[in-house]
Parts: C-alpha cells; sequence; structure tokens
C-alpha cells in the first residue's frame, strides 16, 4: 500500500483533522435517516404482535384524541418488531415464560433499571417508557462503539502515516452504516453488546501493548477490565463469551513459555492474572443460567427436564426445545433463502480472520515501536479467532440470518474492507469504495424498510 493514501473528494464535514468530530457528524446523519426511514412505514406491518403490549393506558380519552396525544409514542412503535418485543415484555414483566431464556439476561436487567428512573406520564404505559429507553440505549452505545472501534484501530494500525490514519477512520465509518442497520436503533442487545464487546477489544489491546512496553501492573488492570465487559457483554448476547478465546490464547501463550523456558515471576504473574480475566469472562455467561437454576430447579415442584442434565443450562434448553437452534438443524430446503442473505457475511467473516491471520498487511511505512509488524500481526491473529469461531458457529448451529446483524460487535471484517479500499486507492479506475458503501447504505436502508414494516428477515 502506498504511504500516503488520499482521501477521494470527502466533503469538509468530514475531516481526518478531527476525527472524533467527523465521525459524530457521519452518525447523526446515519442515524436520523434510519429513524426516518422506520418510522415512515406505512401502517402496523404485516405483524400485530406489537399492539400486544400496554403502551397507552386504557382509560385515557377517547381513542383518536389519545393517539394524537401520544403521536411520538406510537411513531417509536415502529422500532418494536420482532425480538425487541420479547426484550420490551421481560424488562416490563421479568422472565414470566421459560422460552423468554433465550434472550439476553443483561440487557433486560439494564433496560428495567433505567426505566424505572422514569415515570410513566398521563396515559402512556410502562412498555412505552421501556421501548424509549431501549431506543435512547441503543443509540448512545452504538456512538460508543463507533469511538471504542476507532481507538481500537489505532491501537492495532497506529496514525503515524495518512493511510494508517484513514484506515483507522474508514473502519469506523463502516461500522457507522453496518448491515446490522435498524437493529442499532431498536430496542436490541445489538448496539449494547457491540460497545461492550469492541470496548473489550480495545481494553484487551491497550493491555496487549502495555504489556509490550513492559508496564505490568497497568496491562493487567486493563486485562481483567476488558474481562469485565466480556462478562457483561455475554450477559446480553451469549457470543459474548468467545471473548475468553483471548484469555485461553495468552494462556496457552504463558504456560508454554513458563515449560519451555523455565518459570519466571513476570510468566506466572501474566498467567494468573489471564486465567482469572478468563474467569470472569465465563462468569457472565454462567451466573443467568445459575440464576434460572435456582428459579427453577430448587423447588419441590415437579422440574423441568433440564435441571436433571450435566450440565443444566437453561439457554441450551430454550434454544433446543422453542428456537429450534442447535447443530445443522437450521440446514433444511425452506431455509435456503436465508443462508443465501447470509452468505456475504458468512464469507467476509471467514476471508477476513485468514486475511489477519495471514498477516500479509502493508503500509508502505516505517512502524512505531506500538504498531511494530509484529505487534500488529500478534493483535489481529488473537481478535481473528472470536470472529472466525462465531461465523463457524453461524453457519453450523445459529438462525443464520442473525449474523448480519451480531457480526457488527466484531472488528476484523471493517478492517478488511477499509484496506481493500485503501489498496485500490493505488489503482485510479478501482471501485473498491463506491461499491463497498454504496452495498453497505443500501442494504441498511432496504433492511430498515422491511424492520419499520415487520417484514422479515430479522
Amino acid at each position: 500500500m502506498a504511504n500516503e493514501a488520499t482521501s477521494p473528494g470527502s466533503p469538509r464535514l468530514l475531516h481526518l483533522s478531527h476525527p472524533i468530530r467527523s465521525l459524530t457528524i457521519a452518525f447523526g446523519l446515519w442515524k436520523a435517516l434510519i429513524f426516518l426511514v422506520v418510522i415512515g412505514c406505512p401502517g402496523p406491518g404485516y405483524d400485530t404482535s406489537t399492539g400486544l403490549l400496554p403502551y397507552l393506558n386504557s382509560g385515557a380519552g377517547d381513542v383518536i384524541s389519545r393517539d394524537i396525544k401520544h403521536a411520538p409514542i406510537l411513531a417509536l412503535l415502529k422500532f418494536t418488531r420482532w425480538d425487541s418485543i420479547y426484550f420490551v415484555h421481560i424488562a416490563e414483566r421479568g422472565y414470566v415464560f421459560e422460552q423468554e431464556w433465550a434472550f439476553g439476561y443483561g440487557y433486560t436487567r439494564i433496560l428495567a433499571f433505567l426505566a424505572s428512573y422514569f415515570h410513566p406520564s398521563d396515559g402512556v404505559g410502562e412498555a412505552a417508557v421501556i421501548t424509549a429507553v431501549g431506543i435512547a440505549v441503543s443509540h448512545i452505545a452504538h456512538y460508543l462503539s463507533v469511538l471504542a472501534l476507532y481507538r481500537l484501530s489505532v491501537n492495532v494500525f497506529g496514525q503515524h502515516s495518512r493511510a494508517r490514519e484513514l484506515l483507522c477512520f474508514l473502519a469506523a465509518v463502516l461500522h457507522i452504516i453496518s448491515p446490522a442497520g435498524a437493529f442499532l436503533s431498536a430496542p436490541y442487545g445489538e448496539s449494547l453488546f457491540a460497545m461492550l464487546n469492541i470496548g473489550g477489544f480495545y481494553l484487551y489491546s491497550s493491555a496487549f501493548l502495555d504489556a509490550r512496553a513492559r508496564k505490568g501492573a497497568s496491562s493487567h488492570a486493563k486485562l481483567l477490565l476488558a474481562a469485565g465487559l466480556f462478562a457483561v457483554a455475554s450477559t446480553v448476547r451469549s457470543n459474548g463469551v468467545l471473548g475468553g478465546i483471548l484469555f485461553a490464547y495468552d494462556a496457552l501463550v504463558y504456560a508454554w513459555a513458563i515449560v519451555s523456558r523455565g518459570p519466571s515471576r513476570e510468566a506466572c504473574l501474566h498467567l494468573a492474572v489471564t486465567i482469572v480475566g478468563g474467569c470472569i469472562v465465563g462468569l457472565g455467561f454462567v451466573l443467568p443460567q445459575a440464576i434460572a437454576y435456582l428459579s427453577y430447579c430448587t423447588t419441590e415442584e415437579t422440574l423441568r427436564p433440564w435441571c436433571q442434565r450435566l450440565i443444566p443450562s437453561i439457554y441450551g434448553w430454550v434454544q433446543e426445545q422453542y428456537w429450534d437452534v442447535g447443530f445443522l438443524r437450521y440446514w433444511t430446503l425452506s431455509n435456503l433463502p436465508l443462508f443465501l442473505l447470509a452468505l456475504p457475511m458468512l464469507i467476509l467473516l471467514c476471508w477476513s480472520s485468514v486475511w489477519a491471520c495471514k498477516g500479509g498487511i502493508s503500509f508502505g511505512s516505517p512502524a512505531s515501536a506500538a504498531t511494530h509488524p509484529s505487534t500488529m500481526t500478534s493483535l489481529l491473529t488473537r481478535l481473528a479467532l472470536p470472529q472466525g469461531i462465531l461465523a463457524a458457529l453461524a453457519f453450523t448451529s445459529y438462525h443464520v440470518q442473525i449474523v448480519n446483524r451480531i457480526s457488527s460487535g466484531y472488528s476484523l471484517w471493517y478492517w478488511y474492507i477499509a484496506y481493500q479500499i485503501l489498496s485500490g486507492f493505488e489503482n485510479k479506475h478501482s471501485r473498491a469504495l463506491p461499491v463497498a458503501v454504496t452495498s453497505m447504505v443500501m442494504y441498511g436502508l432496504v433492511q430498515a424498510t422491511l424492520f419499520g414494516s415487520f417484514l422479515p428477515p430479522a
């Protein structure tokens, strides 16, 4: 790649000399567009499940005057589609039905906690308050995840050349227009998960750089903080536990160093902190299961079948029994269109993971100590592991179409696209930038229209 990549005719509003301001402007414009598309969708959608939630209290005047008075609340209902109906119901009522335990415990508890500070006004139900809180949380979390991705990119690639600056900026912009689209604005866990997961990657990379700089105390503190973010991410979405792979990888590296070179105080301390961090990540997945176990499996009533399993996980049970999630369960002819819909993202996740592990990245400029090629390659290899495993799980075991939205919380594929765009600048006839950006924007807008109309895919 050329040492000095030039930005292709960017508007003055978006300028590399002020990356945070530029990202904030781009974020605001994109979110406003998505918001207008969703609330502009006509009618209640083909599915009327949203109406099952009591958004407006009964007896609050005649229907027409009530609907006019609360028009903003009714507009927000366009964002309560698909799984967000479950999230809002659980945040309001708690886990009433067993199958609801498939939906992130951490996210619903956060919604309930925040909504408790806002009392419903005259005629407005609690579900409406939770919906508004959920939309606000998603917007704030998405914005923070954009900033976290930018800082993570700086940690990995540095900023001491124009090409590196542009890659960091482009990756963050691509996260703004992520294919997750309206799911990053609605009362869904996707935005919060992306913030926590990417934030965890950022702290992990900072800990890694501090360790290379012999800043042991700072490295250990950041590593444990990263583990805490991954743990909370695991309560929002179960795939957050994949962040623990980073700790498992490092534990093996430190253990091998101790075996091959002999024990040292520094290596043993690094290993101990890494193991503790991995346990913290695992705790984020186990804790909701333990709460469910105490609720269902410690009473004198007839026990549910999953209570007597070797690993009594309510999450695994409800995914299998109610949502038909499991190894190759989704591999049916009727689901072929959904596999085709997910195929571009699956290929991108796998390809970018291989690209990162191969380490064939060159900026044609001298590297700083923090972004030395060996440091960059080591970080990219580690970050490729959870993303690659996510792609494999999505292809074999998940409802495959959700990969288009849960991929928003992983960084490598943004970097891969940004790197290919920058590489294409050397070729004046390259259409990498317009094709990549146009495709993501068009998909996001179409997906927002379908979401607002309560139409699949979800």
